[in-house]
């Protein structure tokens, strides 16, 4: 999915708000979080197929490339998540019938198993690309490229892209095995507030809008990164964004949507939870999921 920027704040004890305890937090918050990986590089058990290709983008945010995408798709016409990833991520499948609702203790384990999965991807492209070191401010404030319209594609966009690609890999792969039939990656859904009425659009349906100039009917669209659910990603059981901060000690929220916006005033995880009826959650990594 291509979403939109969320932001999880934690406040240090004995650490205040002016200049210092900025710093001071900025700075434990970075050698919690390398600290962190290293130990979840030894015990994270989903496995990276490699680097995911990067897309283009024109709009910056804190920790994700796809949030532009997202928007205006007429950027993104050629972004796709790798075939494998689109395959397991189609609704009805014939297993369908074997799935269970989820209990609390399987709630748990997903959201687990979530986090451990963009964890990996958070290490995997850190390490790739610095190093194995988390990116400085200025890292991810610099520009890396321009997308088709001209726009600033910078290294946060960059990482959040990749990060994005390398997580919703390994949720392929996990819940391939431990939940068949029973989720969809990055599944567009259309909305319709007045009527409360919600429809699936497949990606065909997409290229066909964008290949004739009718992008506009991508406004309002909601494509969560990963939808749980028993076989009709319309009856979703547990809705999930992966969210990149960039740099990790950068708080963030769920996108609040512009006045020139069909949804202006609500933000995305207020989307999310109004159109599929569940309660969204946030994974972040090393910090896990939060609503």
């Amino acid at each position: 999915m291509r979403s939109e920027v969320i932001v999880w704040s934690r406040t240090l004890p004995g650490m205040g708000d002016g200049a210092e305890g900025i710093l001071a937090r900025s700075v434990a918050m970075r050698i919690r979080h390398t600290a962190a990986l290293l130990g979840w590089l030894l015990l994270c058990g989903c496995q990276s197929a490699g680097g995911g290709q990067t897309r283009r983008e024109y709009q910056q945010t804190l920790d994700s490339g796809t949030n532009a995408c997202r928007h205006n798709p007429a950027y993104c016409a050629d972004m796709a998540v790798p075939a494998g990833v689109r395959a397991t991520a189609q609704a009805g499948a014939s297993v369908a019938g074997a799935l269970r609702a989820m209990d609390a203790t399987a709630e748990t384990r997903l959201r687990e198993l979530l986090t451990s999965c963009a964890t990996e991807a958070d290490l995997d492209v850190n390490l790739r690309m610095f190093d194995g070191k988390t990116p400085t401010a200025k890292q991810c404030q610099e520009q890396v490229g321009t997308d088709a319209a001209g726009q600033p594609i910078t290294r946060a966009m960059q990482l959040g892209q990749e990060k994005h690609a390398v997580a919703l890999r390994c949720v392929q792969a996990r819940l391939s095995v431990e939940r068949p039939g029973g989720f969809s990656l990055e599944q567009r859904y259309g909305y319709d507030m007045k009527k409360g009425t919600l429809r699936l659009i497949t990606r065909a349906q997409v290229e066909a809008w964008l290949r004739s100039g009718q992008a506009g009917q991508l406004l309002g669209t909601l494509v969560p990164d990963v939808v749980i659910h028993l076989g009709d990603p319309l009856m979703a059981e547990a809705v999930f964004d992966f969210k990149f901060p960039c740099p990790v000690s950068n708080p963030a929220s769920w996108r609040r949507y512009p006045r020139s916006h069909p949804y202006w005033g609500k933000t995305q995880g207020q989307m999310y939870e109004q159109a599929l009826g569940v309660q969204p959650w946030r994974i972040v990594p090393i910090l896990g999921a939060a609503p």
